[in-house]
This record gives structure tokens, C-alpha cells and sequence, in this order.
């Protein structure tokens, strides 16, 4: 009779640690499928998708900065139909021709929160670099025609004549940093949609820069 209980309990803790093991096993594939619909959630765009403009449209070319679409045209070149964008760039008083499957060259202006962030950069202290100028003025030329804003807030603020990192800037300095600002401001009259001197305004109060300076940069 003794061997038979020992016998009976050995089995019925062997039934007990194999249902613990299915619950377990059924678990952990519960957490993996979980996880995999985690992973699907998170999949995004791909970069390669583009993005169609039309006339009357922004849009900013990294080495020129902001443009209008003037037109949607297409032309035969060696039996092949090429659409391509007309725009007009208004501050160079310059027409490109750009061929749609090339338009990677273009991004749609900026939205005003990212307007916002840019005059949140303005407001920051500018970052001291101990490298040779003619290495800094590259990677600021750089940043200038990446054709992204925030990189072009940044030098801006760097080479603002009134922060205290640069005393006095030098032609090479001042060449560069008109040329940022110009295209920042282009941007920012796009997107606000307010006259030149209003934008001139909120830039130079974020850069701390008074009416005496404005006047010796014209």
C-alpha cells in the first residue's frame, strides 16, 4: 500500500510540473506574437516615396533656398517625356528647370513649429569651436546648403555679430552669416506669410541684435 502512494503522488506531481510547463510554453508564445504586432505598428514610409507639388507651391532647393513653383511642364528629350518643375527662385531672381524623378534635390517649407523651434535656436548661445576658420567656414557652407532649416538656425547663431564668442567678424564671416540669414528669412516670410521687416524683426529679437547693428549690416 505505501509503494502504491508514493507511486500515486510521484505521477500526480509529474501531471502538476507538465501543466505548468504547457502554461508556460503557451506564455511565451503569447509575448512573441505580441511582440511581432509591435514590430509591424512600428514600420514606417519609406524614404524613397515622393511627394507631388503643384503650381503656386513653396518649396525649398537646398543651394538656392526658397522657391516657387511656377509651373508643371513637360518636354521630349531623345524620344523620352521628362516632366519637370519651373521654379522660381526670388531671391536670386533665378529660374531652375527640375526634372520630377529628380525631386529628392527638393523638400516642401518647413511647418510653424518647426519656424517656432528655429527662433527657440536663435534664442540659444552659440557654440564655441577652437578649429581653424577655414574649417569652420566649410562645415557652416555645408550646413547652409543642406537645405535644412534647423542646421541653417544654427549657423546664424553661431555667427551672430552680437554673441560674445565672435568680437569682430571678418569679411569671410559676415559673408557667410548674411547668407544664412537671408535664407532663413525667406523661409520664415513663406511660411508666416508676413512682410520682410516684420520677419526681420522677430529674427533679431531672438538674436538679440538692436537697430544700430541692423543699420551697419545694410
Amino acid at each position: 500500500m505505501g509503494r502504491k502512494r508514493k507511486k500515486n503522488k510521484v505521477i500526480k506531481i509529474k501531471k502538476k510540473k507538465s501543466i505548468k510547463l504547457e502554461k508556460k510554453q503557451a506564455l511565451n508564445q503569447k509575448n512573441v506574437s505580441a511582440d511581432e504586432k509591435v514590430i509591424i505598428k512600428k514600420i514606417k514610409k519609406q524614404p524613397s516615396e515622393k511627394k507631388a507639388y503643384n503650381v503656386n507651391d513653396y518649396v525649398v532647393y537646398p543651394k538656392h533656398g526658397v522657391g516657387k513653383i511656377l509651373a508643371v511642364e513637360k518636354a521630349v528629350i531623345g524620344d523620352i517625356d521628362i516632366n519637370f518643375y519651373k521654379v522660381f527662385i526670388d531671391k536670386d531672381k533665378l529660374t531652375l528647370t527640375i526634372p520630377i524623378n529628380q525631386q529628392s534635390n527638393l523638400r516642401p517649407i518647413s511647418s510653424s513649429n518647426q519656424i517656432n523651434k528655429c527662433v527657440s535656436i536663435l534664442k540659444s548661445k552659440p557654440k564655441i569651436k577652437r578649429t581653424m576658420w577655414s574649417r569652420r567656414s566649410q562645415e557652416y557652407e555645408q550646413k547652409i546648403n543642406s537645405g535644412k532649416i534647423y542646421e541653417l538656425a544654427e549657423v546664424v547663431k553661431d555667427l551672430n555679430k552680437n554673441s560674445n564668442a565672435i568680437a569682430d567678424q571678418s569679411y569671410s564671416e559676415r559673408q557667410l552669416f548674411e547668407k544664412a540669414y537671408d535664407r532663413l528669412q525667406s523661409e520664415f516670410e513663406a511660411v508666416l506669410k508676413v512682410p520682410t521687416e516684420d520677419v526681420r524683426k522677430k529674427m533679431d529679437k531672438a538674436l538679440g541684435r538692436n537697430e544700430n547693428q541692423n543699420l551697419e549690416a545694410e
